[in-house]
């Protein structure tokens, strides 16, 4: 992965080719199996993501796409851990783990569109998007729906890859995109999609090893320059 994001890049991003009822039925198949068949592949980025934001105790966490709940165990206990995901086949696992597992951190699961939350603004102090953005019909409007129910000053982390900049891997990625529908994801992502997040306080930009070849990215919910007493 050689995509390194800085804001004010001008990448294209592919056409959102997957509406939401496509990446329901997607998901539908794929929940029996999810955790076999992505559990490993993800988890590294699932782990990396949960330690970057395992801070202060009482932060109410949201975490968009949280599907079958493998990052649930990984929240502090101290945490204020609230899902959603699109689908509910997905959903029904993560409760059962929920449950199961006793996860106090967890207090809601829900079946929601992360494109279109029903929460008030600011209603959590840290809100994650893993693997999230390539199953997103529109993934601009789903990092303005994290803006907005981030309290200003808090954190919005994204665990995602983007369409790879050397030449075959491109080629395969672009050979692949008009089956997006069918696998309930977009095999092309350009980075174009995090240009509506330029504006905010850029924080951290790494690379995560593993086969996903995905990145972390982290922004503070404040203006770039902004100082903590202006963020609140």
């Amino acid at each position: 992965m050689t995509i390194d994001y800085k804001p004010g890049m001008n990448r294209s991003t592919a056409a959102g080719r997957l509406g939401l009822q496509a990446i329901r039925a997607a998901y539908r198949r794929y929940a029996p199996l999810y955790d076999v068949l992505f559990g490993r592949i993800l988890d590294r980025g699932r782990h990396e993501a949960v330690a970057a934001l395992n801070g202060a105790p009482g932060r109410r966490v949201l975490e968009i796409g949280v599907g079958t709940g493998l990052s649930l165990p990984l929240y502090s206990a101290h945490a204020r851990v609230t899902g959603i995901d699109v689908s509910p086949e997905m959903l029904d696992k993560a409760r059962c783990r929920a449950t199961s597992r006793r996860l106090v951190q967890v207090e809601s699961l829900d079946e929601m569109d992360g494109q279109s939350m029903t929460y008030p603004d600011a209603s959590f102090d840290v809100v994650v998007a893993m693997y999230v953005l390539s199953v997103t019909p529109d993934p601009c409007r789903l990092l303005a729906e994290m803006r907005r129910v981030c309290v200003a000053g808090g954190d919005i982390l994204v665990v995602n890859r983007f369409t790879s900049e050397k030449p075959l891997r491109r080629m395969a990625e672009r050979a692949a995109a008009p089956l997006s529908a069918a696998i309930g994801f977009n095999t092309e992502l350009g980075s174009a999609v995090l240009e509506s997040m330029t504006a905010l306080e850029f924080t951290e930009n790494r690379a995560l090893p593993g086969m996903a070849g995905a990145r972390l990215l982290r922004w503070r919910n404040a203006p770039v320059g902004a100082g903590l007493s202006d963020a609140g």
